[in-house]
């Protein structure tokens, strides 16, 4: 089932994943628009070739939207509010991983509902990641602990269901 998702995008990267991507190196050290580009291939062993046409481009929309800002060096580097969003997107991408993993360990059923699941998450994390700069920090709030609740629910579905399997067998 995940191999003909894969077939289904291809190397193809999803929207908002390069946004995220770049908070995610800046966190680690600053970076120029090229180094970012090549460590995006390194890491991906080629896969994934972000063209100067996307980075640059990007790099003024996260410029403009207060999350990186230029060294004197011409490097980029994360600000606060751009590792505060980084974060909240991490907590968020952890509590999904966790969801996934007990999805896939129950079975066909699972699978099938992990990935709709994965490619509705996918869609509002990109939502998430495109808009967050227009969001008010209680908008922010209010958006991570409703994709939190709704996350528990599916975690303890799952788990009645895993028990349930169980006592049949």
């Amino acid at each position: 089932m995940i191999s003909e998702w894969f077939q289904r995008v291809g190397s193809s990267v999803p929207r908002g994943f390069s946004r995220y991507y770049i908070l995610e190196l800046l966190k680690k050290k600053p970076h120029t628009g090229k180094e970012i580009i090549d460590t995006a291939v390194k890491q991906s062993e080629g896969i994934w070739k972000p063209s100067p046409g996307l980075v640059y481009p990007l790099l003024g929309r996260l410029l403009d939207e207060g999350l990186i800002e230029e060294t004197n060096s011409g490097k980029y580097q994360i600000t606060r509010k751009g590792k505060a969003t980084a974060d909240d997107l991490d907590a968020i991408n952890d509590i999904v991983k966790k969801q996934l993993d007990v999805l896939f360990r129950i079975g066909n059923v699972g699978r099938f509902a992990a990935m709709d699941i994965l490619e509705k998450i996918s869609s509002m994390g990109a939502f998430l990641s495109s808009n967050v700069s227009y969001m008010t920090k209680e908008e922010t709030s209010k958006y991570k602990k409703f994709l939190e609740s709704e996350l528990k629910k599916l975690e303890k579905q799952s788990s009645s269901k895993k028990a349930k399997e169980i006592k049949i067998d």
